[in-house]
């Protein structure tokens, strides 16, 4: 074989001494060792198609085009309403603080549980302690009973030599159980002062969380009430039944032009898997637990009627997904807040609104039962509650007969 059939062999290079690969025996073992040579070798990731990534590109478009209409959601709702950009101003407050406080109870959980692991582990080592000294003062005693010459009494009682061999090898066993007893209660020692420190450590941190929430608790405590005044404004403001009913029609309208154009941009990366919600009709759970106080249908003011059900509920309860599908707003928006809305495919969208907080930004892919909001008042809302909705090819449908039960 010459220089052009070696795996890579350049033009022109020259080798000191000719190859033994000329012999077919030769080169079967050389193909075989190359051929183990690469079953070694760590396969490479696959390149990502150009199809995944032209998926990606279409994706980052549609969430740039989503949040673009989200920036002009809000301007707009600014623009028509001071009050309203304070309330939004003054929820959004209330959303960072009560997220702030979840992300410290969290951290002073995590600490409680390590310093909770620590002080058993601390306890385990004390009872370890405890026994391996009361091992060493047994070993101890008997070695007090045989008396301080051990070695030479041991030589001097034994008549038989062999004996007297095996006599010597038990005490060396034994002086070796004792040394590494006394080891074992070393370590025991040095491993609970350490543990020590540890739980000091802890503790400090733990003082310090329990401080940094107390800071959160009472920073959302002033962004609820800078919230309760700007609503006695708003209140104040809108005091006829004709300017309630023009603030309801304005926030319906604005709801309907945000929903056209999030169902335009998400019809060009549609959802996967997109006849999962019609096959679960009478089949899905409550987003929330609480109490129905509103009804697909019912009055509101003025010839204003529910698109959807509101469900009284507590502050801070979960509120999930239905069903799975992709996050394709989630943002503030005049009448129904810390709003989250949920594309499910085939022209399907479920709304969730007058959230305390939202953990789900515009992009992400939710499953059914995921935690996507903390329940809350905002939006104008006089009590916790979560007003949902189903959208199909962007009309409203009663969202009752979708689930499996009549009630949440």
């Amino acid at each position: 074989m010459g220089e052009a059939g070696l795996p890579g062999a350049k033009k022109g290079a020259h080798y000191s001494a000719p190859l033994p690969f000329g012999t077919p025996a030769a080169r079967a073992a050389l193909l075989t060792a190359l051929a183990l040579l690469g079953a070694a070798r760590p396969a490479l990731p696959a390149p990502r198609s150009e199809e995944a990534q032209k998926a990606e590109a279409r994706l980052e478009a549609v969430k740039a085009e989503i949040e673009r209409i989200t920036r002009e959601a809000s301007a707009q709702a600014l623009e028509r309403d001071r009050l309203t950009g304070e309330l939004r101003s003054a929820e959004l407050s209330v959303s960072d603080g009560r997220g702030a406080l979840l992300d410290v109870r969290r951290e002073r959980a995590e600490g409680a549980a390590r310093r909770a692991a620590l002080a058993a582990e601390q306890k385990a080592r004390e009872a370890q302690l405890a026994q391996n000294r009361a091992a060493l003062a047994g070993q101890m005693r008997a070695a007090y009973l045989i008396g301080r010459q051990e070695p030479l009494k041991l030589l001097l009682n034994q008549q038989d030599p062999a004996l007297a061999g095996r006599m010597f090898a038990y005490y060396s066993y034994f002086g070796r159980a004792r040394a590494g007893q006394i080891k074992l209660i070393e370590n025991d020692v040095q491993r609970i002062a350490e543990l020590q420190v540890e739980l000091e450590a802890e503790d400090e941190k733990l003082a310090e969380l329990e401080k940094q929430q107390r800071a959160r608790l009472a920073q959302l405590e002033a962004a609820r009430a800078q919230r309760s005044r700007v609503l006695a404004s708003l209140e104040a403001q809108s005091h006829t039944r004709a300017q309630n009913l023009e603030k309801l029609r304005t926030q319906q309208a604005a709801l309907e032009k945000l929903l056209r154009e999030l169902r335009a941009a998400s019809e060009k990366f549609p959802v996967t898997g997109n006849d999962a919600f019609t096959r679960l009709r009478g089949k899905l759970s409550w987003p929330v637990s609480g109490r129905l106080v509103a009804r697909y249908g019912d009055p509101r003011a003025g010839g204003v009627v529910w698109d959807g059900v509101l469900v009284a509920t507590e502050r801070g309860n979960p509120v999930r997904a239905v069903c799975q599908g992709r996050v394709i707003y989630a943002d503030w928006l005049p009448g129904l807040g810390l709003l989250a809305i949920l594309d499910h495919g085939d022209g399907y969208l479920s709304l969730y609104g007058h959230n305390e907080k939202l953990f789900k930004a515009v992009g992400e892919s939710v499953a059914a039962g995921d935690t996507i909001a903390a329940a809350g008042d905002s939006g104008g809302s006089s009590r916790p509650e979560l007003y949902f909705e189903i959208r199909k090819g962007g009309k409203p449908v009663d969202p009752r007969p979708w689930f499996r039960s009549p009630d949440p």
